[in-house]
């Protein structure tokens, strides 16, 4: 990791104030004086400021209440992005695991732990996702079995995994897929002659979104909610 990302991280010290703690003769990496901004840290260096030691935080997992209208972007220079929901000085240590469309809403998973948001997001590996959705028209029994199969998207060479259909009352339904092809659900949905008109994610895995949680809002997750990925 770089100095001035691990300064920043390991104080809460903005990027730009990290840098200038460095070029300002402040900063000593294993006993030496260091104004490389760019120096790489590997775990056991000592870095000191001002004399104390900087040591990073522990891995970071949280959920969020993703609202309408947010992309799920690092940084975008025109439209606000999940990660502007959070406190600048965790927004810069984390990544999001498993993306949602921007008028999708819903359980977001955001983690500065990389392996653990592989295991969340790889095919490999399994992880339902469930989402209610909202439909034009009410679902009807063949198109149900359809999604229950497994469909044939528009451009795609295989068919997607059988999904599990609830319905919630005649034009709603909570599906569980566990792929994450681009727009799948509302590819599928349209594949079987019907339009999603609202899509809301409400579970990955075992761990579902905190009915407590406005949109907009986060929590960090619980011990059992990580280990259940």
């Amino acid at each position: 990791m770089r100095l001035d990302q691990y300064l920043a991280n390991g104080t809460g010290l903005s990027r730009k104030d990290a840098k200038r703690a460095i070029t300002g003769k402040r900063v000593q990496v294993n006993g030496q004086l260091c104004r490389s901004t760019s120096a790489n840290i590997n775990t056991g260096d000592s870095v000191l400021l001002d004399g104390e030691p900087v040591t990073l935080p522990g891995e970071l997992y949280l959920m969020l209440h993703k609202p309408a209208g947010v992309i799920s972007a690092t940084t975008d220079s025109s439209q606000p992005t999940a990660l502007d929901l959070l406190p600048p000085e965790l927004a810069r240590q984390v990544h999001i695991a498993g993306r949602l469309d921007k008028d999708t809403t819903g359980l977001l998973l955001i983690t500065s732990d990389g392996q653990w948001s592989h295991r969340v997001t790889s095919p490999r590996r399994d992880c339902p996702k469930t989402y209610r959705v909202q439909l034009a028209e009410p679902l009807t029994a063949e198109a149900r079995q359809a999604l229950e199969q497994g469909i044939q998207l528009n451009g795609e060479d295989t068919a997607t995994r059988p999904a599990q259909v609830l319905a919630c009352s005649e034009q709603e339904i909570e599906l569980t897929i566990s792929e994450g092809r681009y727009h799948q659900v509302k590819r599928m949905l349209a594949a079987v002659g019907n339009h999603v008109t609202a899509l809301h994610r409400q579970r990955i895995g075992a761990i579902e979104l905190d009915a407590g949680l406005a949109p907009g809002q986060f929590r960090e997750l619980t011990r059992s909610e990580i280990d259940s990925v």
